[in-house]
């Protein structure tokens, strides 16, 4: 179980996929560096950045599914634990952001999709909305991809967005963490935060 989180009562957290981005992110989010590594899996406790004198804290969760010489069971049990330091926490939990490579996001979905097979990246959409955990789904790494609102619809689709995506800003947001390039995202927070009266908390966005 992870018990490292900090004692506050707002919170942002990072889900998705091992070497999606994720710890990049949270560099680019809190301009604080966190441990990375080309290996998927390097983060196996979740990474929290508390600032001083705000009741808030950013959460970049370990990453899910497949990892090169992890055991399954390892994967298993950190699935587990993402999802029950989730529903722990729900009501902290102002915004939940989905990290998706927006290169492969949507083949990796249909290689996983079948009749008793939901893909990890779609049971995690809708487990966080399921426990009321107001979600976007940052799609990373957008500065490698040719046709952009082409994927981007075809991923809108398989979350059960119905496309074009545009008109879901407030939970599709493109981005390059690598390059920077995060304004969708923040964006995209800034609206649920604001919808949750925490305007207070935009000066971290």
């Amino acid at each position: 179980m992870f018990d490292t989180r900090p004692d506050r009562d707002g919170e942002v957290v990072l889900v998705g996929r091992s070497n999606v981005g994720k710890s990049t992110l949270m560099r680019e989010l809190t301009g604080h560096t966190f441990e990375t590594g080309r290996r998927p899996g390097v983060t196996r406790e979740p990474n929290h950045f508390d600032w001083a004198g705000d009741d808030f804290v950013i959460t970049d969760l370990p990453g899910f599914g497949f990892m090169e010489s992890v055991p399954e069971a390892v994967r298993e049990r950190t699935k587990t634990d993402i999802v029950r330091y989730i529903e722990d926490h729900a009501d902290e939990i102002l915004v939940g952001v989905l990290v998706v490579d927006g290169k492969a996001a949507v083949d990796i979905i249909d290689r996983h999709s079948s009749p008793d097979e939901v893909p990890y990246d779609v049971e995690m959409f809708r487990f966080l909305r399921d426990v009321d955990v107001p979600t976007v789904v940052a799609v990373n790494k957008m500065d490698k991809v040719d046709d952009r609102d082409e994927r981007l619809n075809e991923l809108a689709e398989r979350l059960g967005l119905v496309p074009p995506w545009q008109q879901w800003q407030e939970t599709v947001a493109p981005i390059s963490a690598k390059r920077g390039n995060v304004s969708a995202l923040t964006e995209a927070v800034r609206y649920h935060l604001h919808e949750q009266e925490r305007d207070d908390l935009f000066k971290h966005f």
